[in-house]
């Protein structure tokens, strides 16, 4: 059985250590070969937009856009729905790649067979 882990990010530069946990834990799944979905809800929703990791800073830490970027290449990105109405950003205003979803997606990710969540 191929096991899913499914990373809810809820922080951004509210609250970097908890938001670097949880793209530190996604690239190194990605890199350990397991797949990997990333949810960036609340203010980590932020780092969908090209640039905004780039703004990123916590010492002792991979730089946020290199995390970003191995876990897009490998797995994949979902920003919240209301998250990103909340913050007026719509699937143009993301990085390529990168999608827009709702609960009811996230809930199927992380019922599937095999599937571990994290919620940082």
């Amino acid at each position: 059985m191929d096991r899913t882990l499914v990373i809810k990010a809820t922080a951004g530069h509210d609250d970097p250590e908890r938001c670097n946990q949880a793209f530190t834990v996604a690239a190194a799944a990605v890199a350990s070969g397991v797949q990997v979905s990333l949810w960036l809800t609340g203010e980590a929703s932020w780092f969908a937009v090209p640039g905004r990791a780039a703004e990123f800073s916590l010492p002792h830490a991979a730089p946020l856009p290199d995390l970003l970027e191995s876990v897009l290449a490998a797995g994949s990105i979902t920003v919240c729905t209301q998250c990103a109405a909340r913050r007026e950003l719509t699937q143009a205003d993301l990085i390529d790649g990168v999608r827009i979803a709702g609960a009811p997606t996230f809930v199927e990710e992380i019922t599937r067979d095999g599937a571990q969540a994290l919620v940082y």
